[in-house]
């Protein structure tokens, strides 16, 4: 797998400071998508242990509330692969930190695909922000989305509620 770039402080995508990892390869090609270079799945670097690393490190303030997965598109299913492992070790590591995923697909899409990967992977996720950006339904006004379709949701509870989907409440201040 392959990435596009690390963030080290992003507060755009996700609550609190967060370390962002964009991954590279997307097949949804949404019209005027923000980040269109990624869309090549050999665009970047290859996503290897050393930045596997660099990553944890990063994450290690207690600060930072932790990681966002964007893309390209982190849950076509060869980045499902190259992320899987890592987010795994990351769970163990710093149980604590939540993780965002943007995803073209929509959480139904994902759960359709009954694939071990894709499921695991899911059960690390806290907060999904789902379906492809619209272009034609744009709403700079929108928290954490791009467009008024897109879902966030609370994975957590919503794999707890036989995947009924339970949207995402912002904690109160």
């Amino acid at each position: 797998m392959n990435f596009a770039s690390i963030k080290n402080c992003d507060i755009a995508n996700g609550i609190g400071v967060r370390i962002s990892l964009f991954v590279s390869g997307c097949t949804h090609h949404c019209k005027n998508c923000f980040n269109s270079e990624a869309w090549d799945f050999n665009y970047g670097e290859k996503f290897t242990a050393k930045q596997q690393e660099y990553i944890k490190e990063l994450l290690k303030p207690d600060y930072i509330a932790g990681l966002s997965l964007l893309g390209g598109e982190p849950m076509e299913p060869q980045n499902v692969k190259g992320l899987l492992p890592f987010i795994r070790d990351l769970k163990k590591s710093y149980p604590q930190k939540t993780i965002w995923c943007y995803s073209g697909y929509t959480f139904e899409q994902l759960i359709a695909r009954n694939d071990t990967d894709t499921n695991e992977l899911l059960s690390y996720i806290d907060v999904l922000v789902d379906g492809k950006f619209v272009e034609e339904l744009k709403d700079i006004s929108l928290r954490f989305r791009g467009s008024s379709n897109q879902r966030i949701i609370d994975v957590k509870k919503t794999l707890a509620h036989d995947n009924k989907i339970i949207l995402w409440e912002e904690p109160q201040q």
